[in-house]
């Protein structure tokens, strides 16, 4: 286990910088290749093209250094950015892995995002290529994908997997079956530079502030920082079993998933939320478990979590940190839970539920992991900002703006302090790190952010009087709720738009109990 040993200096290249994301998966590959490394949800043809995948280590090396090669073949050279837009199966860790041995940037989408909200990412950053799934559900991503390029000037390909007859785009599905079948041609990870390879930047994430669309770039080495956390706090074991309902189109998905699991040098499946049945099924061989914290204590009472031995942790991801501490204490006393606050793109904290069940209230200032022991690795430093809001600093947060000098030209970005660190926007308690509010100015739907005055915009745009309306939810945090003449006429209108589904969603609900909702609320 990378973390495990302090003697091992593996431990110490991946803290330091001195190694890749790539390099923690070569590592484990070199030794355990016969090991079982990925599996693809059980119900995959439910929603996506392609048959379940269950791939060795040794047959995951062998893919990833194939769609590296086509990558680096199809002329993308060192620090270009590539977006992409995959469904949680096994082609989006190989992907994003590839993406990375091949010297090139990783930007995951979210997956509800359409043309809208892609064409102003990657025209926001120059990206020069988009990777898709073939089918998501009901949304054909190729399609979606050759419309965002037809309007990008930066992008020149379109790749994907799955079914698809457009000309012009690339088609990586064959690489699968052609990997199994022979050693594709090696592809060597990033030379190392004055920092270290670790220093590279890795990954683009996306996040929603008061400003707009904020793209948070990090290095190797501040993406496995970020995720070094949940293992120590989780204590989790060595090749740990991990089942994760996150897609890695976030900080979040990234840290508490794709890391840990390179970390600890163990399985990881995938789960395409969320089909109960199938993640019942995928909980018995799995001892990990990582879901949205608002649906932890539910699944544990439903016995989706705690009936049988297998799962001994769950990682519960809190994308609204303030909905924690109105949550009921955990009372499931053999399987441990650890809230893991995350707040938008910029950091997390991660925090085991002691013997009460109670969410742990954490000291501003250094925090270690696990942080029941004083000589730790120090994780994050916490500090109240005089506005009252939580700021981060510490190894996992981004040091800069991206693009470079977005200040000076005056585009949104994370608001970085002058001490170093970031304010997260987020009200807490004088005393310690409790939260009490969001950013203002955000509401947040299922994980998504969303700005009010650009709903507003949205549903000016049509004339016949359309409102859309936030109501509070339990699980969501808020929902929506349209109103309109013909609601199922403007949902088409806002598909045909590309926004994002939520916000056309909105509008399949009955008009008279819409209505009724919003004069309640």
């Amino acid at each position: 286990m990378i973390i495990d040993d302090p003697r091992d200096n593996r431990e110490i290249a991946a803290a330091d910088g001195r190694a890749t994301l790539d390099d923690l998966f070569r590592r484990t590959a070199l030794r355990r290749p016969d090991a079982l490394a990925l599996t693809d949800p059980p119900n995959r043809e439910a929603f996506s093209d392609g048959p379940p995948r269950r791939l060795t280590y040794a047959e995951a090396d062998r893919m990833i250094s194939a769609i590296a090669g086509r990558l680096r073949r199809m002329g993308l050279t060192g620090g270009a950015i590539v977006g992409l837009q995959i469904a949680n199966t096994v082609e989006s860790v190989l992907t994003l892995l590839a993406v990375l041995r091949a010297g090139l940037i990783g930007m995951p989408l979210p997956l509800l995002w359409r043309r809208t909200e892609i064409m102003s990412a990657l025209s926001r950053v120059g990206a020069h290529a988009l990777i898709v799934s073939g089918r998501i559900g009901n949304a054909n991503h190729v399609d979606l994908a050759m419309q965002v390029a037809a309007e990008t000037f930066s992008v020149r390909f379109v790749c994907a997997f799955g079914r698809t007859s457009h000309d012009g785009v690339v088609l990586l599905g064959d690489l699968l079956a052609d990997a199994m079948s022979g050693p594709p041609p090696a592809v060597q990870s990033l030379n190392a530079g004055p920092s270290g390879p670790g220093a590279h930047l890795a990954v683009i994430t996306w996040d929603v502030t008061i400003d707009g669309l904020v793209p948070v770039a990090r290095s190797h080495a501040e993406v496995i920082a970020g995720g070094l956390a949940i293992p120590l706090e989780g204590r989790l074991p060595e090749r740990a079993a991990i089942l994760s309902t996150l897609p890695t189109a976030s900080f979040a998905g990234l840290a508490t998933a794709i890391v840990p699991w390179l970390l600890t040098g163990g399985r990881l499946a995938l789960h395409h939320p969320f089909d109960p049945t199938t993640f019942a099924r995928q909980c018995t061989t799995s001892d990990t478990v990582i879901v949205p914290g608002v649906l932890a204590a539910g699944l544990a009472e439903s016995g989706h979590l705690c009936d049988g031995d297998a799962v001994r942790r769950v990682i519960g991801v809190w994308r609204a940190p303030e909905r924690l501490f109105r949550a009921s204490p955990w009372q499931h006393s053999a399987v441990a839970l650890t809230d893991v606050q995350m707040f938008g793109e910029i950091g997390l904290v991660a925090a085991r539920r002691d013997s009460s069940g109670r969410p742990a209230a954490i000291k501003f200032g250094p925090v270690p992991a696990p942080r029941d022991d004083p000589g730790a690795r120090i994780v994050a430093q916490l500090r109240r900002t005089a506005s009252g809001t939580v700021a981060l600093a510490g190894p996992m947060v981004p040091r800069a703006a991206f693009p470079p000098g977005a200040e000076r030209a005056r585009l949104p970005t994370l608001k970085l302090l002058a001490d170093g660190f970031t304010d997260t926007g987020y009200t807490c308690r004088s005393d310690s790190m409790i939260v009490t509010g969001p950013p203002p100015g955000l509401m947040s739907v299922g994980g998504y952010r969303f700005l009010p005055r650009d709903l507003e915009n949205v549903v000016n745009c049509f004339n016949g009087g359309a409102t859309l309306t936030a109501l509070p939810d339990a699980l969501a945090g808020h929902r929506l709720a349209g109103a309109a003449g013909d609601p199922r006429q403007v949902a088409r209108d806002l598909m045909r738009l590309g926004v994002n589904p939520l916000i056309a969603g909105a509008f399949h609900a009955d008009v008279p109990a819409a209505r009724d909702r919003r004069r309640r609320t």
